[in-house]
């Protein structure tokens, strides 16, 4: 049997800017925006070629609205692997994305830690 994570939500404060953001700046594709009601839509996004995207949650009460940009409590969120960390960090800069600990070398790889628009804290990784 093999299980896979396919999706992760993030919850967003609105669907346009977070689209923006994550096509415009970060590369990301939009995979689906279908329009489920006036309130609610299904929003997918990914970098190119991932089995793994996201789905955008609106945040509709104040409980979520509370955990937009810290849905680990200030941990690192989410990890991306790239076959280039400094053509992305270039990408990163270009596009005026927070680097928030910049490009360093450990033992699994090289690493930067950058911000999303609403202060989500990713990991990008280049694997050794």
């Amino acid at each position: 049997m093999k299980n896979e994570i396919f999706q992760l939500t993030l919850i967003v404060r609105d669907y346009d800017e977070a689209i923006s953001f994550y096509t415009e700046k970060l590369g990301f594709v939009l995979l689906e925006d279908t329009r489920l009601s006036e309130t609610k839509r299904w929003v997918r996004v990914a970098p190119p070629d991932s089995s793994t995207s996201l789905l955008f949650g609106k945040a509709a009460r104040e409980e979520q609205e509370n955990a937009i940009g810290n849905q680990t409590g200030g941990r690192v969120f989410l990890f991306m692997h790239t076959d280039n960390i400094e053509a992305y960090r270039a990408q990163l800069k270009a596009n005026e994305v927070e680097i928030v600990r910049d490009l360093s070398t450990q033992e699994y790889g090289k690493v930067l830690v950058f911000a999303d628009l609403y202060g989500n804290l990713w990991d990008l990784i280049e694997p050794k």
